[in-house]
């Protein structure tokens, strides 16, 4: 029986940290499911061409998604310091900032879809014949990102005090909504693909309404007074900074994602759609090692927060130790039975379809324990209130995807996309281990 909240700075290390990882990686999951029901349902429906459209403008969605889920998580590592520190009076102040700041971030994104979407999508190479069925999906979406970005703060607030389940059933209440509005929209309206995008928006707002009631309800903590909202700014700094460092670490990452996708949409729509279909599969098999990282900013927050310093390099030393097996039995897994998952996820018999995303993910395998060190190092420095480092880390991977685009893919072709982020994924993780161990205070830890 998993416990509402986990208090993660007392008790045996790694039963608190996997206890309070569980119900966060699960969330994840159904929140990746969103997108990924949008791409076997439109690919076994609408065909290769559809499905296209919707890997053609994958990476803009993987932005948005990285930036609401990096802020979120930024401004929710504050919340959780207060929480260590039992400073009640402080964690309601920062609820407060991170609502204010979520607002104007909010407007500012939507404004961004109006004018900015159709040209983005042009400069991405995106092929004629898909390019109107694209732009009407990503619209959909951005224009009411501020939903997607409403959950993740209310989810990243929930996990900050410990409580990572209720996210969970929330998301596994939408999740089902959105598989059935999908199929309705699009089998029985023919809404085509825009169908797919507003099933996943209305899903996802059924999720914010779940998560305000129960905050409303059962965690007074979390609300906040009108004094709250006086701003201080000394506090709206470190919100902002915090916040705005890992949205912009994420976004970097994203915004190298969406500059790979300029080299991949020249290959031709049947790449493309090989190409969605395995990264889809990528991100489910990279999940455990990349939640495990994110559960570490709120552990390391609190034990900071709480003085816990031995704590803390335990836990890191435990998520790495796991990021290595997951990474050996998703090899195995993949090199068995990736042809069968990429067929059965994008609907599709092309052979192009089936044989280059299988290459993609038999290929990735064996590196998911570097990425999910790098992700552990990287959240952990976040939780320790470090924004410069993991901004380096992310600027690195940016750099490294236009050297890529400019020089290798040209010469190794489809290839070269497929070794690009292992090899970019071995350099950060470098970097960042290098920065972790000599951290002043890392290194005061006995």
């Amino acid at each position: 029986m998993f416990k509402m909240k986990v208090d993660l700075t007392k008790g045996p290390i790694l039963k608190s940290l996997l206890i309070f990882t569980f119900p966060l990686f699960v969330a994840n999951v159904f929140q990746q499911l969103y997108n990924t029901m949008d791409t076997m349902i439109v690919g076994n429906f609408l065909g290769d061409t559809s499905l296209a459209a919707i890997g053609a403008c994958g990476a803009i969605y993987e932005l948005l998604v990285g930036f609401a889920l990096g802020v979120g998580n930024g401004l929710s590592i504050v919340t959780a310091r207060s929480y260590g520190a039992k400073d009640n009076k402080i964690l309601k102040k920062t609820v407060a900032g991170s609502i204010v700041i979520g607002i104007f971030l909010i407007i500012v994104l939507m404004l961004f879809s109006l004018f900015c979407l159709y040209p983005l999508l042009e400069l991405l190479n995106t092929p004629a014949n898909i390019i109107y069925e694209a732009y009407n999906y990503i619209f959909i979406i951005t224009i009411f990102v501020g939903v997607m970005f409403a959950y993740n703060l209310c989810a990243g607030l929930l996990r900050a005090i410990g409580n990572s389940l209720m996210p969970l059933v929330f998301l596994l209440i939408s999740s089902v909504l959105n598989v059935g509005l999908d199929l309705l929209f699009i089998t029985q309206f023919d809404m085509g693909i825009q169908g797919a995008a507003v099933a996943t928006v209305i899903a996802q707002g059924v999720s914010v309404i779940l998560c305000l009631y129960y905050i409303y309800k059962k965690c007074p903590i979390l609300i906040p007074g009108k004094e709250d909202f006086k701003i201080s700014k000394k506090l709206y700094r470190e919100l902002a900074g915090q916040g705005f460092s890992m949205g912009l670490m994420m976004s970097i990452v994203s915004t190298g994602t969406v500059i790979l996708q300029t080299a991949i949409n020249k290959f031709g729509y049947l790449i493309i759609a090989g190409h969605v279909t395995a990264r889809k599969l990528s991100s489910f098999c990279m999940m455990p090692a990349a939640t495990l990282g994110l559960a570490l900013s709120t552990f390391v927050s609190q034990n900071k927060g709480a003085d816990q310093m031995m704590r803390i390099r335990k836990g890191i030393r435990y998520a790495n130790l796991i990021a290595v097996g997951w990474s050996i039995i998703s090899t195995i897994v993949l090199f068995l039975i990736s042809p069968i998952l990429v067929q059965l996820l994008s609907g599709s018999n092309n052979a192009k379809v089936i044989d280059n995303g299988s290459l993609y993910l038999i290929l990735n395998a064996p590196f998911y324990c570097m990425l999910g060190m790098l992700l552990n190092l990287r959240n952990s420095l976040q939780g320790l209130g470090r924004k410069v480092i993991p901004l380096v880390s992310s600027v690195i991977e940016f750099f490294g995807k236009i050297v890529f685009v400019w020089l290798f893919i040209p010469m190794l072709g489809y290839f070269g996309v497929i070794i690009c982020e292992p090899v970019i994924w071995c350099c950060m993780c470098l970097q960042l281990a290098y920065s972790f161990y000599h951290d002043s205070y890392i290194k005061g830890i006995k």
